[in-house]
């Protein structure tokens, strides 16, 4: 398929994309509005740089980056653009009014044409692997440069673009910069047609989390106001609906070796919020909800995590984190996170979105990978019961992350390159 073929098909099926706004919308009411960015309707300023940051993961690591462009080029006007409600909410509070912000359009050409047409950036910086074939070819023929930042390609993910070399091949060579994460991941750009003076391996921004001591504080006096400075606390991180039973299950192992123990289980999506609730009332499981600000006493076994933006805060109130989205066909979030708080890690099978980063964290033994909900239980009671073990993997997350630090400057520079050009 090429990009004529895509666009076509895409025209064709545009009546969808109401629809799954409308379905989205349902369960999630940020998704009610602002349908007008979304097809490229709304006013916007013209631009110097434009920023495309996808989620809210792909935001949190950019953020340092934008923050660090902001500092050196001043005089910069900057456009953040996700598709996400959480990306955008980070966005906001992030930088509130000191960037343009809206969503990206959908990829129909006369969208992305209109989107660029009220921007006229000169350049644009894509985050990840957010590439999308119409937005690439619009920009290049605008004679806008571009980089990917942060760039990660699995083998999963190349064999997708390998079948459909007609439409992946242009759009990877119209790129001007491609900051790899990884030596592998970056091989494999270049097995898929991208010149190799176009990709530097530059490491993961992700690594150059920076976490302030007020965070640590606070997590501190949050586990003191719970008054289990002594039981048993771990994270479920993440997690997507498959994983919730999972995870009670889990717990209730936990449980049997310590009554006392709490598992703070955080919905990836705030729409799945009141699902998770459910499935631990279900359980047979005492709930407390952060929403709520329900008093979590010494019979409380599950707080439900249901706010936005305390993830990092429930890991350092914690002594061990599981991270979803890899006992189901996901592909996992960060588990750099609760390593760089110094948790002891554990992920499922289906983590390929951050496969060298979890490799690493692995062959260090900060990390290990379970297939169940059994095997997670077994591994946390074990880190629980045997102090020794806990602070040797908890210690060499920590080194993994200090070691790993630097990818900021690395793509920050790359960066430069193209906006001074």
């Amino acid at each position: 398929m090429n990009r004529i073929l895509y666009s076509a098909l895409l025209y064709l099926l545009s009546p969808l994309l109401l629809l799954y706004l409308a379905i989205r919308s349902i369960k999630s009411p940020a998704y009610r509005s602002r349908w007008s960015e979304r097809f490229g309707l709304s006013q916007l300023a013209p631009t110097d740089l434009l920023i495309h940051s996808v989620s809210m993961g792909e935001t949190l690591a950019a953020i340092p980056l934008i923050n660090k462009i902001m500092a050196s080029y001043p005089q910069l006007s900057i456009t953040v653009t996700t598709t996400s409600p959480t990306g955008s909410a980070e966005v906001v509070k992030a930088f509130g009014d000191r960037v343009q912000h809206c969503y990206l359009p959908f990829d129909l050409p006369l969208c992305v044409q209109r989107f660029l047409s009220q921007l006229q950036p000169k350049t644009c910086i894509i985050m990840e692997t957010e590439l999308w074939p119409n937005l690439v070819h619009l920009a290049k023929k605008r004679g806008i440069k571009l980089m990917l930042a942060n760039a990660r390609l699995s083998p999963k993910s190349a064999t997708q673009y390998e079948k459909r070399a007609a439409l992946s091949v242009p759009m990877l060579q119209a790129l001007d910069i491609i900051a790899a994460q990884s030596k592998p991941a970056a091989e494999r750009f270049i097995d898929l047609g991208t010149a190799p003076h176009q990709v530097t391996v530059c490491g993961s921004l992700k690594f150059d989390l920076t976490i302030k001591s007020e965070l640590f504080e606070h997590a501190s006096a949050m586990r003191q106001r719970w008054q289990r400075k002594n039981a048993s606390i771990w994270v479920a991180g993440s997690v997507h609906p498959g994983e919730f039973d999972l995870m009670l299950a889990a717990h209730k192992r936990v449980l049997d070796a310590d009554p006392s123990a709490l598992l703070i289980m955080v919905p990836r999506h705030p729409e799945q919020f009141d699902a998770a609730a459910s499935r631990v009332v279900a359980a047979g499981l005492r709930l407390a909800r952060r929403s709520l600000n329900d008093n979590v006493d010494e019979h409380t076994q599950v707080l439900l995590g249901d706010t936005m933006g305390e993830l990092l805060s429930f890991y350092g109130a914690a002594d061990q984190a599981f991270v979803g989205g890899t006992l189901i066909a996901n592909g996992g979030h960060n588990p750099l996170e609760p390593a760089a708080m110094g948790l002891p890690v554990y992920v499922g099978p289906n983590h390929w979105d951050f496969a060298e980063i979890t490799e690493l964290l692995r062959d260090a033994g900060a990390l290990t990978v379970v297939d169940s909900a059994e095997l997670l239980a077994l591994q946390l009671n074990n880190k629980f019961a045997d102090k020794r073990a806990y602070l040797t993997a908890r210690d060499a997350g920590l080194k993994v992350v200090e070691e790993n630090k630097g990818a900021l400057e690395t793509q920050f520079a790359l960066a430069c390159r193209l906006i001074e050009a």
